[in-house]
Parts: structure tokens; C-alpha cells; sequence
């Protein structure tokens, strides 16, 4: 993996990690989302006249690419959501990272990518590092938790946003190969955002729509430019790396996430979540030098 590549999704991590602090500060989390997504689609457009690559509009296969990725991201959301309602973080968000998993079969199935042996032991380490930071104890028991009722609609539900996420990473690095990350990304946002608002016209999100944005429209302002920059880093990156690399990288968010839970909001450390998340970043340093 490039250096270029490493840095560009490293930053995306840190940026990812950053809106989810956002979201977490908020109030009505799904309707925060929501106008996250307006922030960075408005600030793009606005931008779009300044940008030193020449817009041109995506042919009919890139834009299914496009179509496929948003639809994958949003039903990733939407079935994690469900999962949560109905489970503890510890067993839904282990399962919910098994994209990890499908990605680098797909990768080498589908794209024909090839692995190195660092490569490898680094995506096993970022797929036990993920899986573990929930773990409230280290015992086997604890560990194969989350597998233990696949009958239950919370394990169903973690398990296909999982599996709904690697689809979308796909589509993605398909897509990328052949058409600007640049506008890819701005096109996933915006129909991304379409389905969002399709969402919000419920009635029990319309009157929590202005409701939001007066309680917390600094925050609002501040996601644009952050979740624009976790997007466009993160698209770049993957159109230089293979993606059974680019998604376990990204993962460094977690360590980045426990970093900023000890430091800003006061969260106590774990030694099983440090040392989870250091796992990851053992695991992030073998892919690059893989």
C-alpha cells in the first residue's frame, strides 16, 4: 500500500471519527445525520465552480455504481439502526464490522486483487482488533457472544449491515477506477441525501427537522467541511489501493474514537478497548508495509 494512499485514509479515519463525535453530541441523531449530509452537499456545490477539475457528468454505469453505493450505505444505517434498538452496542457492533470479512473476498474474487502475507495478518489483526473493542472481559466466551443467537432479529440485523457495507465498498472502488473520486463522491452524497429526505418526510422526524438545526446548527456548520474531507480522503485513497486494504485501514477511526472518548468526553479507558484499539493500528502499520 502507497504511502499517499495510507496517509489520504488514515485522514479519512481521523475526519470519520471527528462526525461521529459530532452525531454524538447531538440531540435527534437521525435527523443530525440528515443535515450533515445538507452541509456537505451545499458546501460542495458552492465549491464545484472553484475546483481545478473540470466537472463532466457520470456515464450510465458509473452513475448505477454511484446509485448501488448510497443505497448500500443507507441500508447499512438503517439495519445497524435496527440492530441498536433491539441490542446492546457490545453484540451489534462487533457483528456490524464483519464487512471486514466479505471485503477482501470480494476484492480478490471479483477485482482479481492480490495480498501480500503482511497484508494479510494486518487485515486479521484490524478484523480482531474491531471485533474485540467491545469485549468486556477477554475469555472465548465473551468473544463469540455476539454469534450465539443467530435466530435472534438483532444478530440478523448487525450481520446484513455488515454484509450490505462490503457490497457498497465495491461498487465503490469500481466506480472510482474510471471516474473522478472528486464527483463520485459528490454524486454519492447527493443521492444519499435523496434518500435521507425520503426518510425525514415521516411525521414523527418533520417537526424535529427545525428542531435541530436551531439547538445545534454550530455543529451543523462545522460537519460540512468534516464529513465532506472524511469522503473525498477516504475515495481517494481506495482509487489507490486495493479495497481489501482501504476499508480495514480505516478502521484506525476506532483508535481514534477511544482516543477522543478518554480525552473529550470523559469516557474511562479499558484496557481491553486501548488495547483493542492498538491491535488495529498493528494491524493498519502491517497493511502499509504490506
Amino acid at each position: 500500500m502507497s504511502t499517499l494512499a495510507f496517509t489520504l485514509i488514515v485522514i479519512s479515519a481521523v475526519m470519520h471519527a471527528l462526525w461521529n463525535l459530532l452525531v454524538k453530541r447531538s440531540r435527534h441523531k437521525t435527523v443530525f445525520i440528515w443535515w450533515m449530509f445538507v452541509a456537505s452537499s451545499s458546501l460542495f456545490t458552492l465549491t464545484i465552480p472553484f475546483l481545478p477539475e473540470r466537472f463532466r457528468w457520470p456515464d450510465f454505469s458509473t452513475l448505477l455504481l454511484v446509485s448501488a453505493g448510497a443505497v448500500c450505505f443507507v441500508l447499512y444505517h438503517l439495519f445497524n439502526g435496527r440492530a441498536y434498538r433491539g441490542g446492546d452496542l457490545s453484540v451489534v457492533y462487533p457483528l456490524s464490522q464483519t464487512s471486514m470479512v466479505y471485503v477482501p473476498i470480494w476484492g480478490m474474487s471479483i477485482l482479481g486483487e492480490r495480498l501480500t502475507m503482511p497484508g494479510i495478518v494486518g487485515i486479521v489483526l484490524v478484523i480482531l482488533g474491531a471485533f474485540s473493542v467491545q469485549m468486556e472481559r477477554l475469555s472465548l466466551d465473551e468473544f463469540f457472544r455476539p454469534f450465539r443467537n443467530l435466530g435472534s432479529s438483532t444478530v440478523r440485523n448487525a450481520l446484513t449491515a455488515g454484509f450490505i457495507y462490503s457490497l457498497g465498498s465495491i461498487a465503490e472502488k469500481v466506480g472510482v477506477r474510471d471516474y473522478t473520486p472528486l464527483y463520485f463522491t459528490y454524486f454519492l452524497v447527493l443521492i444519499m441525501l435523496g434518500l435521507m429526505s425520503v426518510n425525514l418526510l415521516r411525521p414523527c422526524y418533520r417537526p424535529l427537522i427545525v428542531e435541530e438545526f436551531r439547538e445545534h446548527w454550530p455543529l451543523i456548520l462545522v460537519s460540512g467541511p468534516v464529513m465532506m474531507a472524511s469522503f473525498l480522503t477516504f475515495r481517494y485513497g481506495l482509487n489507490l489501493s486495493p479495497v481489501s486494504y482501504a476499508v480495514p485501514v480505516r478502521q484506525v477511526s476506532i483508535l481514534m474514537g477511544v482516543l477522543i472518548g478518554i480525552l473529550f468526553l470523559g469516557e474511562s479507558c479499558g484496557r481491553i478497548r486501548l488495547g483493542a484499539a492498538l491491535v488495529i493500528l498493528a494491524g493498519a502499520i502491517m497493511i502499509r508495509l504490506g
